[in-house]
């Protein structure tokens, strides 16, 4: 079985297992290992060997510690399935990380206040399948291992968030952490058809930013320029504030999809946050919060998403490039031409079926272009196919 796959991050390991990784969002700040100047009176080697020693000790720390997972329902069936998951013990993490599990319903008034407001996030769902079943965890290594560990059984459409995460997924397999005010999440989605999974990417991007719209929207604020750098990629004002990672298995004929996502909601550093872009166009005391833009999101996804089955992505494809910052772009693609590589400038004009970009060189020639898998910007060394 051959899938075409726009970002040549899909491929077959075995005969049952299909797996898929995309770029994570840069947003984050990665674990600095290199030693800073050392303290004057001391010498170079103890600094660096004292500076390596606290790093390696504060890593197994967050390695050994336990994490706490918080499980919570949109109603009573999604309770009832938390109630088993903490009796039966089932959930479970990579490298033996030891977890405990409580129920939102009982924990105390105190606790509750504190981190996510998971009782408010409920409120503002209105979600038939998507993101009523939650877990929360305050500080965890990665919001996707939870989901993509336990899959089987979680149900459809739940979602883990967490405050603090610190170790998130990078392409060159780096350690990221992302600060306290982030929005990050990953959420269960199930697919038959494997022509269409690369696309998902995009209907989570165009859902991400049609939901701070619709905030913008309810509470007469400015509309916050967010917009999508194609292929996975969230920008304000020309700085990256999120991204998207999907991760899928195939079994039993289906795509058993962890989609991720992480947004700059109210930290602005190392970029920029949607919160400083809101303050720079309006004095309004409003502030963007995480449980909103969550509920906001799985509200807005849960609808496109079902034209995007249905319909297929042609459907979204104009909402889409209106948001996108590509529409007319030009850039530099390379072509091989006998034993030499040819560099040519063509202006984009979309997306074809399968999810590359779709261009027109200056010789109204149509290509496709897509990326060469070796830089970490997919602007840099586009590759072109002549469309027939």
């Amino acid at each position: 079985m051959f899938l075409t796959n726009p970002l040549r991050c899909f491929s077959w390991r075995g005969s049952r297992c299909f797996h898929s990784i995309i770029n994570s969002p840069s947003f984050r700040s990665p674990i600095n290992t290199t030693a800073s100047a050392p303290t004057p009176g001391t010498s170079s080697k103890v600094s660096e060997k004292g500076r390596l020693f606290s790093l390696l000790s504060g890593l197994a720390m967050e390695t050994s510690s336990t994490c706490s997972l918080v499980l919570s329902g949109k109603t009573e069936a999604e309770n009832e399935t938390a109630k088993l998951l903490k009796r039966n013990d089932t959930l479970k993490l990579p490298d033996d990380i030891e977890i405990s599990v409580s129920l939102h319903s009982e924990r105390d008034k105190s606790l509750k206040e504190s981190g996510f407001q998971i009782g408010s996030y409920m409120n503002s769902l209105s979600t038939d399948t998507f993101g009523r079943f939650l877990i929360w965890c305050s500080r965890i290594p990665s919001t996707q291992d939870v989901i993509s560990q336990n899959f089987s059984d979680l149900p459809l459409g739940a979602v883990c968030v967490a405050d603090v995460q610190f170790k998130g997924r990078g392409r060159s397999k780096n350690l990221w952490e992302s600060p306290p005010g982030c929005l990050m999440f990953s959420f269960t989605i199930q697919m038959e058809d494997g022509r269409i999974v690369p696309l998902l990417q995009y209907v989570i991007s165009l859902a991400i930013t049609e939901a701070v719209k619709d905030i913008c929207d309810k509470e007469g604020l400015p509309y916050i320029d967010l917009k999508i750098k194609w292929p996975n990629d969230l920008y304000v004002n020309g700085l990256k504030v999120g991204g998207i990672l999907c991760t899928s298995t195939y079994r039993s004929k289906k795509f058993n999809v962890t989609a991720g996502i992480g947004l700059n909601v109210d930290n602005d550093k190392p970029t920029t946050c949607l919160n400083e872009a809101l303050a720079n166009l309006s004095s309004t005391p409003y502030k963007f919060r995480r449980e909103d833009i969550l509920a906001f999101f799985f509200n807005k996804f849960e609808g496109l998403y079902d034209i995007f089955i249905n319909q297929g992505f042609q459907a979204l494809e104009e909402l889409y490039c209106q948001t996108w910052l590509h529409s007319g772009q030009r850039v530099i693609v390379q072509e091989k031409k006998e034993d030499q590589v040819v560099e040519n400038v063509v202006t984009i004009q979309g997306l074809t079926p399968t999810g590359y970009l779709l261009a027109i060189g200056d010789d109204n020639q149509m290509c496709e272009l897509h990326p060469d898998g070796n830089s970490l910007d997919f602007f840099k060394g586009l590759i072109k196919s002549k469309l027939v």
